[in-house]
């Protein structure tokens, strides 16, 4: 019943900006951690920023200082401003909680995320 729906991403250039956002609907997220999460191609999927219901963050030190992730419980909604993009910041991202939803059938909930691509 839950969806995460995430939305902002596109084509950048080395050292641009973009901002994401998720929607949630179908939960109250409002006592969860929330994180945004990004897997890059033939990768694992990795944690690169979290929030908690007070505001605590905490970043992945390969973004740390250039990304700042957000949350408006009100709007059920989680942000994340990437600024100062490298190409290693290629990747689909997606929010989730932190730790990951967790279904019935015992598997983690992911969105369709949003691709971010960042090239010349």
């Amino acid at each position: 019943q839950l969806q995460l729906v995430e939305s902002g991403g596109g084509l950048v250039q080395p050292g641009g900006s973009l901002r994401l956002s998720c929607a949630a609907s179908g939960r109250d997220l409002s006592i969860n951690a929330m994180g945004w999460y990004r897997q890059a191609p033939g990768k694992q999927r990795e944690l690169v920023a979290t929030i908690t219901r007070v505001g605590i963050t905490n970043y992945a030190d390969s973004v740390k200082g250039r990304f700042t992730i957000s949350r408006d419980n009100a709007k059920k909604s989680v942000y994340l401003q990437m600024n100062s993009l490298k190409t290693e910041d290629t990747a689909v991202y997606y929010c989730n909680t932190e730790p990951p939803w967790r279904t019935f059938g015992g598997t983690d909930y992911w969105g369709q995320g949003t691709r971010v691509t960042v090239s010349s």
